[in-house]
């Protein structure tokens, strides 16, 4: 019996479900409200160095665990917390280096010769900058 009441339910909303046609012309079209939703809105980064190195401890576990593309992905988030980090930019250079993309190795090791021309890790990093260039890995 409770079936059959359930089903007469279902048929009873089946027909409510139709809408009228919307007979407005393009000009009298109402727009979608703003996007409530805060997952979808981009995300707004500034200046944050704790937030940056948070996000450099969590990339170097994943760094040292072996997951690269998790590593490199916090190490970008550091980089957008705190541009000015130079180790971020080494180890994001690193990371993906071991995930054997070359142009974001490259980009990101040269970012940190920018940014600490005068490191003792410099002559290294300059010496792969000149190999990933010349498209030697």
């Amino acid at each position: 019996m409770a079936f059959l009441c359930l089903m007469c339910g279902v048929f009873a909303l089946s027909g409510q479900d139709k809408k009228p046609a919307d007979t407005r012309t393009s000009d009298q079209q109402v727009q979608a409200p703003p996007e409530e939703d805060e997952g979808e809105k981009p995300k707004e980064y500034s200046f944050n160095p704790l937030q940056a190195n948070k996000e450099m401890t969590v990339g170097t576990f994943y760094f040292h665990k072996g997951d690269f593309r998790a590593a490199a992905v916090r190490f970008t988030e550091a980089t957008r917390w705190n541009p000015t980090s130079a180790d971020a930019y080494f180890l994001l250079g690193e990371a993906e280096e071991k995930q054997r993309a070359w142009n974001s190795a490259r980009e990101a090791y040269q970012k940190f010769l920018d940014l600490a021309s005068d490191d003792k890790r410099a002559p290294e990093v300059r010496k792969k900058v000149e190999k990933l260039s010349k498209g030697k890995h």
